[in-house]
């Protein structure tokens, strides 16, 4: 379950509080349990795994959230597979961890892992949402935001895709808010 750090140093686990919280920025964000998770615990457990392993569980899901694809016009899905031996790691997370915007919504279903993504607020104050397993988020074209794994650097998720380079980040320049980096 997704859980939020303010500012100030609050810390935020109340579903319907983050919620809140991100409504300003347009971020979406739900607690999904399908069960299909039960139909492959063995998969989201491996760090690598084949084509037709990927394929099957994008196939499950695209079925299962077929309602999310079509809120968001969605066109295809993809099965974003991060842990620590996925070709070109360092690359993904350097290009990402900077504050950026998407020209497309950039919506995505967490199957395994944690994800930290930090918004920009319309009063210029930070938040940092942490994303786990069975939550759902939706990040609008043009929300200033970053991301990056956690410490486990594991993390499984469907993503959809409106069009390739719509998930092409670019960046703002804002600076990570002193308050809310890692000591």
């Amino acid at each position: 379950m997704a859980i939020l750090l303010l500012e100030d140093g609050t810390v935020e686990s109340d579903l319907s509080e983050i919620v809140h919280e991100l409504a300003p920025i347009g971020v979406h964000l739900k607690h999904y349990d399908p069960g299909t998770s039960l139909l492959f615990p063995d998969l989201l457990e491996q760090e690598v795994l084949t084509h037709s392993e990927k394929h099957y569980i994008v196939d499950l899901h695209s079925s299962v959230f077929e309602f999310l694809q079509q809120e968001t016009g969605s066109l295809w899905c993809d099965l974003l597979n991060l842990h620590p031996g996925a070709p070109n790691l360092k690359m993904l997370l350097d290009t990402y961890s900077r504050y950026h915007t998407h020209t497309a919504a950039e919506p995505l279903y967490v199957l395994a892992g944690e994800m930290i993504f930090g918004f920009v607020r319309p009063d210029g104050s930070q938040v940092q949402l942490l994303v786990q397993s069975q939550d759902y988020i939706c990040i609008p074209a043009g929300v200033e935001h970053w991301c990056s794994l956690t410490a486990s650097l594991s993390f499984k998720a469907v993503r959809y895709f409106t069009s390739a380079e719509g998930w092409v980040p670019n960046y703002t320049g804002t600076q990570l808010n002193d308050a809310l980096k890692p000591r």
